[in-house]
């Protein structure tokens, strides 16, 4: 499996696991903790000390996805992302920036404006021009398992073998990509879309069955319902039991955790390599 990218003419090494920061430039994703504003005087504080707490790379998004999200129009989108993009690129020239998008047009106007990759909650579903965008510009893309659309889509949970359809389905869209020259492609196996709280655990109970497919592997079990609805608890109480989750993702091959707090993610992350460096290679 390769353990490394290429964003802009670096290698960025995924031998030893990455955090990714979200910065939700929206008033209504899941977890309020996760809503930043560029109107806000702290956003640029709020993002150093991400930075400062381990984050390598910074997702920023502008459309929320969680169940019952009001749409919002490509230009909302963009009016969202597009200053996000050029405050932390001025500010934090080193940082590699994440775009959380299924618009192609978002994705191509954001890469434009200083950002790094791309990361589609819909792995090309919404979007019919998205993998033809990825391969145009040349940039890493983070193929999401989805199913159905962006309306149906939580509710697209009818699986036989969950993780093998996964991959399967996932295995489909990875050769497209190299068909079309896209080399640079992190795969997310979609924890909390299209698969009830069930379904969530066995794919993780399954989680190393991804490496097969030869890419790196992104996990974003980040405050999801299958934590807080297993423990019964809201979602701003979910950090312990993200920890616990992501430190099980390394333990099955993880390369990037997708996290709301950068700190606690990059202590489980040293931590794990404390551990791996005296398990057999």
């Amino acid at each position: 499996m390769s353990k490394y990218i290429n964003i802009r003419g670096n290698l960025f090494d995924l031998s030893s696991p990455k955090v990714m920061a979200i910065v939700n430039i929206t008033p209504d994703s899941f977890f309020s903790g996760s809503r930043y504003s560029t109107k806000n005087q702290d956003f640029v504080s709020k993002v150093k000390s991400q930075i400062e707490n381990g984050a390598t790379i910074i997702d920023i998004g502008g459309y929320s996805t969680r169940p019952g999200a009001a749409p919002i129009t490509e230009k909302e989108e963009l009016a969202r992302i597009l200053p996000a993009v050029e405050i932390i690129r001025n500010e934090f020239p080193d940082i590699f920036i994440s775009i959380d998008t299924f618009r192609s047009q978002v994705a191509k106007a954001s890469i434009r404006a200083g950002a790094d990759l791309v990361n589609d909650v819909s792995g090309g579903l919404f979007d019919e021009k998205m993998f033809e965008t990825i391969a145009d510009l040349n940039i890493p893309y983070i193929l999401m398992h989805n199913r159905g659309t962006i309306e149906t889509m939580h509710q697209k949970s009818d699986y036989q073998l969950v993780t093998n359809e996964i991959i399967l389905e996932l295995e489909t869209k990875i050769k497209q990509l190299r068909a079309m020259g896209v080399k640079d492609i992190i795969i997310d196996p979609g924890f909390g879309f299209s698969k009830n709280v069930e379904q969530n655990f066995e794919t993780l109970a399954h989680f190393e069955e991804f490496k097969q497919l030869g890419c790196p592997i992104l996990a974003g079990l980040s405050r999801k319902s299958m934590i807080w609805r297993s423990l019964e608890i809201l979602a701003d109480e979910a950090l312990n039991g993200t920890t616990a989750l992501n430190m099980y993702a390394l333990s099955k091959g993880a390369n990037i955790l997708r996290v709301h707090e950068a700190k606690e993610a990059s202590e489980c992350v040293l931590l794990f390599n404390k551990i791996n460096h005296f398990l057999p290679k």
